[in-house]
């Protein structure tokens, strides 16, 4: 009667933990989260939002505005990505023209805004005006010449910290000359802002999955105010960053896109009025026998994106397991003074490198300055300026090509020691600008080839004399698109970007050709692309969709413990004590474990979460009376049957999953790995008839996919 009085007196304490306690769900640093858990979660939530927004006006305002929260943060995210990304364009222009001169009426203005506002300026001379002296001229009076998403943890990486240094050292390292772009940490930006804006709400602050489905959004705005490309931004979200993108977040990725285009259209950070960065205008059509030109440049690219990861990891491989990493301030000191040396002879290496793309890409016209279009022209001719026909190469074309190929030969070997610095660095355009000089160069061979060639069988049926036959800056495109294919091995989300970027629609079919055969050729050396190759360099549990799992091995193979191992470390459902379970959490670092009836039939109940553990019983300790170290830990709706005068026990219900992921010991290997894939899971229980055998976690499924590859399977760092 005494230990029945105990009991019923002390129900309520025992229900204590039915209600949320603080930090319940959350993850340790370098930990990934469990998608599936998330999901659950948020359904759960749902449910209850819409059971509650019966009960009173107040709640179905309340739930409206649960509903509307994620267009407010896509708002929100699409409008900072793009006002911030207009700044920084702002900026680089303003810091890259400091480096050669000032502009005297205002400081603040670029060197083509202070010509362009000059009323001594004329349209032919247009970088010449009063107004901008170089800082030779100043001082001397002489003239001289001129860089997450699979669920993974990471504290601060997106913080606010991040997001404001990041866009000011942004702003400087691209100003600065390196072999670098933009592109890639203005998606890191974008992503900052969108972690911001989610701990606005508890809809997404309090989910790591819907979290996630907000960066992947944000990595869409941040690729959409990089190129102008909208389209290309969702879709560089799809295919190469989202690890879980349902329809849901497209739409939502397709609104923050628009409206960080719309605000970066607004602060017209280009002076022309275009969203684009590089936009063309040809005036000539391509012909079927170009695709082979446009093979041999998507051949490059295979070769050129091969060539580049495998030296750049090898070099990041070697800072980090060398003296060199211990001194990342002096390395960037050292690039930057190697390449400001190297680079300044080379007017096509002086400039910045968007300038550079922007010049490889255009036709040469009438009243074009560019030494590559310095052509023989005839005097008698009288076409329109906008058809100009193929003529011969002058001086300063044949002197421009020797410049490209040595400014080719310093990109390639600079670009490999730059990137993967201590310092904001996107891979985008630098390897665009390899692509480009390369595909600039064949563009003019094939150009004077037809010129000088024109009665070949293989230039007779569409290059006739006094034609305008082939155009050397659609070769550059292609050839960006080829090199920057090699690299990252995008293929529908690159061709998409790449006519965004430039507006050229009708050259669609040799971007594609040569997109696809840089992906085979690279393919063809190894499958991963820069960013997994990256990925693995630094160890992080990161499970590839694009991988296969060919081998013929079983869940039995996997799990743990294997043969000769300690057992499994379980919990019972309401024959443990308190004292037991933080014994077994401090002497182990398992992220959880499995629940039995008891050790002799163990029967699997369900998983606990090891921080959800710790928490409950903090929280317990804390604020529930009774609750010791011998108090019993029940996982059960009702308490075991106790001896009288026995300390409260602890009702731990709440934080069990009662539906955790299982397989049996005789599933194939390559069925679980499909199944992390897709459900995006933690770890997986092993069980034969109820009855519990072991556990398969992602690292063990990383260990395995690397051992069966002869890799070091103790190379991946997780937790």
């Amino acid at each position: 009667m005494v230990n029945a009085g105990a009991m019923s007196g002390s129900g309520n304490l025992m229900d204590f933990l039915d209600e949320p306690f603080p930090d319940v769900g959350t993850y340790e640093d370098f930990h990934t989260i469990d998608w599936l858990r998330e999901k659950s979660r948020d359904t759960d939530r749902h449910r209850k939002i819409t059971s509650k927004s019966k009960e009173s006006i107040w709640e179905f305002i309340k739930s409206l505005l649960d509903a509307w929260s994620g267009w407010a943060v896509m708002l929100l995210i699409g409008l900072l990505a793009g006002t911030l990304a207009g700044v920084i364009d702002l900026a680089v222009d303003w810091m890259t023209d400091l480096k050669e001169g000032v502009c005297l009426s205002a400081f603040w203005y670029s060197h083509e805004q202070c010509c362009w506002t000059s009323n001594e300026t004329t349209f032919e001379d247009r970088d010449k005006c009063p107004l901008w002296q170089k800082w030779s001229e100043l001082l001397v009076n002489q003239s001289e010449i001129k860089t997450i998403l699979s669920g993974f943890i990471i504290r601060g990486y997106l913080g606010k910290w991040t997001l404001l240094i990041k866009t000011v050292t942004l702003v400087l390292v691209v100003s600065s000359g390196l072999s670098l772009g933009k592109e890639g940490p203005l998606v890191h930006v974008a992503c900052c802002c969108g972690n911001f804006f989610s701990s606005l709400f508890s809809k997404y602050s309090k989910n790591e999955g819907k979290r996630r489905e907000v960066l992947s959004a944000a990595a869409a705005a941040g690729v959409s105010v990089a190129f102008g490309a909208p389209i290309g931004g969702v879709l560089f979200s799809l295919e190469e960053v989202s690890y879980y993108f349902p329809l849901k977040t497209l739409w939502r990725s397709f609104f923050a896109a628009l409206v960080a285009a719309f605000t970066l259209r607004s602060i017209n950070p280009f002076g022309n009025s275009r969203l684009v960065l590089f936009y063309v205008e040809y005036h000539t059509p391509w012909y079927m026998a170009e695709l082979f030109p446009f093979i041999l440049l998507g051949v490059f690219g295979g070769l050129w994106g091969t060539l580049f990861i495998r030296c750049n990891i090898a070099w990041c491989r070697r800072r980090k397991t060398t003296r060199l990493g211990k001194y990342p301030v002096l390395e960037v000191i050292v690039v930057t003074a190697i390449t400001a040396i190297i680079a300044y002879p080379n007017p096509y290496t002086r400039r910045s490198t968007s300038e550079l793309i922007s010049e490889l890409f255009n036709d040469c016209g009438a009243l074009e300055s560019s030494q590559l279009c310095d052509y023989i022209n005839d005097p008698n001719m009288t076409r329109p300026v906008d058809d100009i026909p193929d003529r011969p190469a002058g001086v300063g074309v044949y002197t421009a090509m020797w410049q490209l190929a040595l400014a080719l030969v310093f990109k390639i070997v600079i670009t490999i020691f730059t990137f993967g610095m201590k310092i904001p660095s996107g891979l985008f355009i630098p390897s665009m600008a390899v692509g480009a000089m390369a595909g600039r160069m064949v563009g003019i061979g094939v150009e004077q080839l037809a010129y000088h060639h024109h009665d070949w069988i293989v230039f007779r049926n569409w290059c006739r004399p006094g034609a305008d036959c082939v155009t050397p800056g659609l070769y550059a495109m292609v050839g960006a698109a080829a090199c920057l294919g090699g690299v990252t091995r995008m293929t529908v989300s690159l061709v998409v970007i790449m006519f965004e970027l430039t507006g050229g629609l009708e050259y669609i079919v040799p971007l594609m050709a040569a997109a696809v055969t840089s992906k085979w050729v690279a393919d063809a050396f190894g499958k991963e692309g820069i960013y997994e190759a990256h990925i693995h360099l630094n160890g992080y549990p990161f499970l590839d969709v694009k991988d296969e799992f060919t081998h013929r091995t079983l869940a039995t193979d996997v799990m743990r413990p294997r043969r000769g191992e300690p057992p499994l470390s379980v919990l019972t459902q309401d024959s443990m004590t308190v004292e037991d379970v933080e014994t077994l959490i401090k002497e182990t670092d398992y992220n959880g474990f499995p629940v039995v009836v008891s050790r002799d039939s163990e029967r699997l109940i369900g998983f606990a979460q090891r921080r959800e553990l710790i928490l409950a019983i903090k929280n317990a300790r804390q604020r529930q009376e009774g609750i010791v170290s011998n108090s019993i830990l029940y996982f059960t709706e009702e308490p075991p049957e106790l001896p009288a005068n026995s300390p409260h026990p602890l009702k731990l219900r709440r934080v069990l999953n009662l539906s955790p992921f299982t397989v049996t010991d005789h599933t194939p290997m390559e069925t679980v790995v499909d199944i992390f894939r897709k459900l995006g899971l933690r770890q997986c229980l092993v069980t034969r008839s109820g009855r519990l055998l072991g556990i398969i976690t992602k690292k063990d499924v990383l260990r395995h996919m690397a051992q069966m590859a002869n890799q070091d399977p103790e190379s991946i760092m997780f937790n």
